[in-house]
């Protein structure tokens, strides 16, 4: 089997599954309970969490624990927008954010809440200077992701951060669910930013939302007072340290096998480029793991079955929005056609891939469209 479908989810690493296993079995009392067995696992969760802020390089105080970046983005949008709409209900996003950004902002519209969704280019890139002059005295909240989950393209974060400061009642999220372990990022020039357990080989269901301190927000689940009151409910602590495991490892990789990454990903977007039928969507300089393409005239969900039947898995858009109309509302926000919009594939690789399961699934896709052509006379 060749998996390239890891910005949908990622293989747990085997110690990352025995981490979950081994705090299952020993460490299973409520971080809550006042006995020895629950302080136990409240020393844990404690640790886990100092673990945490030392890899991503902010303070321990400023993680909050999650089910994950769905969870992560909604918190911090709506969060920041409840908590400080007397200051003002003007937001800020891009119209290529994930599904759980635009629908956290399209619901906060409903309630008198207004949003301003920017363009991007055809490489799906937004512009600061467009970030700039949509800012007004009451815009509260700027939240752009990091990464594009289906063109693998970097947004300028830094620069938007610099112009951010510049309004002291403004807070800015990032969506860093894509580029955790992939691309860096300084954290401390945001105030809000999601992670996902899940999409750096960790396990489902965990994520991080950073909060900067200072930083105040509306809590969505009210309960107890656990994650600093900011999501109640029992401490899921084997995937916490499970996802801590992750990201050491994770970022171990990135900081040793990132030139292979790289290498891999040029070959990959270098070879489906000398394909005829192919339109190359993802821009030369982009994130290390995502190659986007086009195949017009071609439906992505034959070429994907076509491909599976060979054991070779990739993706049409983001999960989370794949199964819903054919048309990628990324790559139509990008100004392409409805032809090439409905027609986008995605290669999603890791540093456990190789350059043989490169070649073979160039080898296979080349017969898959000739093949199909060859049926579409």
């Amino acid at each position: 089997m060749i998996y390239f479908d890891n910005s949908a989810t990622t293989k747990p690493y085997p110690e990352v599954l025995k981490s979950f296993q081994q705090v299952s079995e020993r460490y299973y009392g409520n971080p809550s309970s006042i006995h020895a067995f629950g302080s136990e696992a409240e020393r844990l969760l404690q640790q886990s969490k100092k673990q945490a802020s030392q890899l991503l390089g902010v303070q321990s105080d400023e993680i909050v624990f999650t089910s994950g970046g769905t969870e992560g983005n909604n918190l911090a949008v709506k969060g920041i927008a409840l908590q400080h709409q007397n200051r003002g209900k003007h937001i800020i996003t891009t119209s290529v954010e994930h599904p759980s950004v635009l629908e956290a902002c399209r619901s906060l519209e409903s309630l008198g809440f207004e949003v301003t969704y920017l363009s991007v280019n055809e490489h799906g890139r937004v512009s600061v200077e467009d970030v700039q002059k949509a800012i007004r005295e009451n815009t509260i909240l700027i939240s752009v992701m990091h990464v594009n989950n289906e063109l693998g393209t970097i947004q300028p974060i830094e620069e938007i951060a610099m112009v951010a400061r510049q309004y002291p009642k403004l807070y800015f999220h990032v969506d860093h669910v894509q580029g955790l372990g992939k691309t860096g990022l300084d954290l401390s020039l945001i105030d809000l930013c999601t992670m996902s357990s899940h999409k750096i080989h960790g396990l489902k269901g965990t994520g991080i939302l950073y909060v900067k301190r200072n930083t105040s927000l509306f809590p969505l689940l009210h309960g107890g007072s656990q994650e600093a009151s900011y999501r109640a409910g029992t401490e899921n602590l084997p995937g916490i340290v499970a996802m801590v495991k992750a990201i050491r490892m994770t970022k171990e990789n990135q900081k040793n096998n990132m030139q292979h990454l790289k290498e891999l990903h040029h070959y990959l977007r270098e070879k489906i480029s000398e394909i005829d039928e192919v339109v190359m969507n993802t821009p030369s300089e982009s994130a290390p793991h995502i190659v986007n393409f086009s195949v017009p005239g071609y439906k992505p969900e034959v070429v994907i079955h076509a491909l599976g039947e060979e054991g070779i898995f990739i993706s049409t858009k983001s999960a989370c929005s794949s199964k819903h109309a054919d048309e990628s509302a990324v790559l139509t926000a990008c100004g392409h056609s409805h032809e090439r919009s409905s027609a986008g594939l995605r290669v999603s690789i890791t540093y456990d891939n190789t350059k043989e399961e490169g070649a073979r699934f160039i080898h296979v896709l080349r017969n898959v469209l000739t093949e199909l052509k060859e049926v579409m006379g």
